[in-house]
């Protein structure tokens, strides 16, 4: 026997075997599910596929052939992963009950495998075209085994054409001169600003640090020896800004120097990359990390209609518009639950906006159905995690955005509120009266969520941002006085073989 869920609550070093064994329940008032009909889709059924977690969807169709709405229950489907050559498969699985008739399967490898055996059951019977056979070698993430073709690498990936941001951004440079940036960005920000001067060449990472606060290197290093695990990058030479504010602030015509930063505003030029926050929850899913766009999907809160109308924030005290927010949910308290859990920015307010409220749990803020989206410092990084659950986003209208702003709706996606929040109780009542249309925004936004904010699609868009700005640099990158390498991980327990030939690909 399989040990059941609790188990994925061992260390991973003791987690030797784990899948689930579960029993599958039918649909209360509904026809019984279908075995045969069941849908199952997804990159974690495919071996080319390397993520830090792999995932694949599991869509319930009952014996009419109509897509079952509601949930099952959580422990309807059966997942069994096993490697028919190996006496243990070193697999942490989870399934995950969206409790709309769907599940996302997600599983952890800590070792690489010669093939996968994916078995879902319904009632032991095999679900769809169960079992999925992955014909490996199939790696586990921190196996160093670049495919030598980007080309083939974004095939499998199913990345996208392009990315709306990237060539946006990228838009304002006809040209990128490697040997004049290295001189003149360390010059112009360099004493008052923390970057990190990267160098990718022959698939290696090399970097140097300017400023005092480097600390979130880490987060650049990481997805940096992730994607270089995985495909073989062009040589490319950047920098990195490691501060909450976006950094170049000239017009386009004047000489504009090319930042990488993880947001963006209206009034600066910088190139944005996915956040900090989102890239590494998707790093780390399945590991040190709890809120992540898979975990979210399974705790969204409970069904529409029996969700708080009260709209709902919690957050510290970064913005003046914080403050405001706190003064109206004092004013109607009916209509606004928001408070302080931390005070850093107008702590000498303390006493007027306090007092400081116990942390709420993330996914107890989707027993709201309103949630109000305020920018912090910059824009709020939670934005993504607010999308994926089934709350409706109340978003202020900012200066600031990350990578997937261009791509979202206000009235679709989300309810726009003003940046001043004149609006809000405006706003809070139309969704009061509409809840049928607002319903429909809140699904588009989880949609749009699941469809462009998963772990795959934060590496595509990595590689399409390299691979774009590589393309227009007019001298070679250059490994740089004072660089250091940034050396892969080793895995001395489970060291993986890779079998493919290393070639440069081509730009």
């Amino acid at each position: 026997m399989c040990p059941r869920l609790c188990s994925w609550l061992l260390p991973p070093l003791l987690l030797l075997s784990c899948c689930l064994d579960v029993s599958s329940h039918e649909v209360p008032g509904a026809s019984v599910l279908s075995a045969a009909d069941t849908l199952v889709w997804g990159p974690g059924l495919e071996a080319d596929v390397v993520l830090p977690a792999r995932f694949f969807y599991i869509q319930a169709v009952d014996s009419s052939g109509r897509n079952v709405t509601a949930s099952p229950g959580e422990k309807t489907f059966d997942v069994k992963i096993l490697s028919p050559v190996e006496q243990f498969t070193r697999i942490w699985i989870q399934v995950l009950d969206r409790r709309d008739g769907s599940f996302l399967v997600r599983y952890r490898m800590y070792a690489t495998y010669t093939d996968l055996h994916i078995h879902v059951l319904l009632k032991n019977k095999h679900v769809a075209k169960s079992p999925f056979i992955l014909k490996g070698p199939v790696y586990h993430e921190v196996c160093d085994c670049p495919q030598p073709s980007g080309s083939v690498w974004e095939a499998h990936m199913h990345c996208p054409q392009s990315f709306p941001q990237i060539d946006r951004d990228l838009s304002l440079y006809e040209s990128v001169d490697p040997d004049r940036n290295a001189e003149e960005i360390p010059q112009r920000f360099g004493q008052r600003q923390s970057l990190c001067h990267y160098t990718i060449k022959d698939n290696k990472v090399y970097v140097k640090t300017l400023g005092e606060h480097v600390g979130f290197r880490i987060f650049m290093d990481s997805i940096l020896l992730s994607l270089t695990r995985k495909v073989q990058l062009p040589d490319i030479e950047f920098f990195v800004n490691l501060g909450d504010w976006p950094l170049e602030k000239r017009k386009p015509g004047d000489k504009l120097h090319p930042i990488f930063s993880w947001c963006g505003s209206n009034n600066t030029r910088d190139i944005v990359m996915p956040t900090y926050d989102l890239t590494e929850s998707v790093l780390e899913t399945m590991g040190r990390v709890s809120l992540d766009m898979m975990s979210v999907q399974a705790n969204s809160g409970p069904p529409w209609p029996e969700k708080n109308t009260t709209a709902f924030w919690r957050g510290r005290d970064s913005r003046q518009e914080r403050l405001e927010l706190v003064k109206l949910s004092r004013a109607h308290p009916h209509m606004i639950d928001a408070a302080f859990t931390n005070f850093f920015f107008f702590k000498h307010d303390e006493s007027l906006y306090g007092p400081l409220v116990k942390h709420v749990s993330f996914f107890d803020f989707f027993k709201y159905k309103y949630q109000i989206n305020i920018d912090g410092t910059v824009a709020a990084y939670r934005l993504p995690y607010l999308l994926a659950g089934d709350s409706v986003v109340l978003k202020q209208d900012s200066g600031y955005y990350e990578h997937f702003y261009n791509e979202l709706r206000p009235w679709e996606h989300f309810i726009p509120i003003r940046a001043d929040l004149g609006d809000l109780l405006e706003k809070i009542q139309w969704a009061r009266d509409h809840d049928e249309e607002v319903k429909k925004i809140a699904l588009a936004g989880q949609q749009f969520a699941r469809n462009h904010l998963m772990g795959d699609s934060i590496l595509c868009y990595y590689y399409k941002l390299f691979q774009a700005y590589a393309k227009l640099q007019v001298t070679a990158p250059a490994v740089r006085k004072d660089m250091e390498l940034v050396k892969q991980p080793t895995d001395d327990l489970f060291p993986c073989y890779c079998h493919r030939t290393r070639a440069k690909d081509e730009l």
